[in-house]
């Protein structure tokens, strides 16, 4: 199978959760290199969760995003300095008026060498004093993702003139196309 003119086994995934997934998703879509970005839940014990009960807080799901990308065109760090640019990872369970363990920072490796980078990029940002805080990001194996509801896939761009689209995702995306313009943005 072939996504964008890529086999699929030429691709890798990445596995974040920074919030609220719209906004994490709409930040990727526009990362070059960045095939396919997937809303979902990861990292707790309910199986098959629905979007209201990981917005109970009692699954220990987060809101994350699965990214598909072209490792030729984009690497893992490339994406994690989008990730640590675009959120607070300061911010324990909440990222804005977000609250709650969905919405932790969280970084889901799927091999040692994205274990590898996560944690040296996270010890040298804590280092450098780029925040006034220490990280708070979760750094931990992926094991599953389930996919979020239909309406929850490409949802800023269905959504774009909703009041939360505008407020909160619209900010995040014009902060990574001034970060990033001529550089990762598309």
């Amino acid at each position: 199978m072939k996504i964008n003119d890529v086999s699929m086994n030429d691709l890798d995934t990445a596995t974040f959760g920074a919030g609220c997934f719209w906004c994490v998703e709409a930040v990727y879509q526009q990362v070059k290199g960045v095939v396919a970005v997937i809303s979902g839940y990861s990292g707790g014990m309910v199986k098959n969760p629905s979007y209201e009960l990981v917005c109970s807080g009692t699954t220990g799901h987060a809101e994350v995003t699965n990214i598909l990308y072209d490792p030729k065109q984009v690497t893992f760090e490339q994406l994690l300095e989008v990730f640590f640019k675009v959120h607070d990872p300061t911010t324990l369970n909440r990222q804005g008026d977000d609250r709650g363990t969905q919405y932790r920072s969280v970084i889901f490796f799927h091999n040692p060498q994205q274990k590898e980078s996560a944690e040296k990029i996270k010890k040298e940002l804590n280092e450098s004093g780029a925040w006034d805080k220490p990280l708070v990001t979760e750094i931990s194996p992926f094991s599953i993702f389930y996919k979020a509801e239909d309406y929850h896939q490409n949802y800023y761009n269905l959504n774009g003139d909703q009041p939360y689209c505008r407020m909160v995702v619209k900010p995040k995306l014009d902060k990574f196309e001034k970060v990033f313009k001529g550089n990762l943005a598309k």
